[in-house]
């Protein structure tokens, strides 16, 4: 059976790259953000932080708070016919307007 090779941010050179304005520090208001449970999100990773990133297939997907898990939330998203559950740090999540 052949190896696959890379890892989950493969092929996500576009994804991961944020405009030439928005790089630099972070604002500690987006890593402490604070959600309810049971409020929609949208995932939109922030790549200047790898820890509790999701994988790129769910950059963009809506999902809602399920709980809390230790400094990260729980995400249940539909993935086509699947209901599944991410764990993702509150610096990849962003609130629906």
């Amino acid at each position: 059976m052949a190896k696959r090779t890379g890892s989950t941010t493969r092929k996500a050179r576009n994804k991961l790259t944020k405009p030439a304005r928005a790089r630099g520090k972070l604002s500690l208001t987006k890593y402490f953000a604070k959600f309810r449970e049971g409020e929609k999100i949208i995932l939109k990773a922030e790549p200047s932080v790898k820890y509790g990133m999701y994988h790129i297939r769910f950059h963009g997907k809506v999902g809602i708070i399920q709980g809390m898990q230790g400094k990260c939330y729980k995400v249940g998203i539909k993935d086509g016919s699947k209901q599944k559950t991410l764990i993702i740090h509150p610096v990849h999540l962003k609130r629906v307007a």
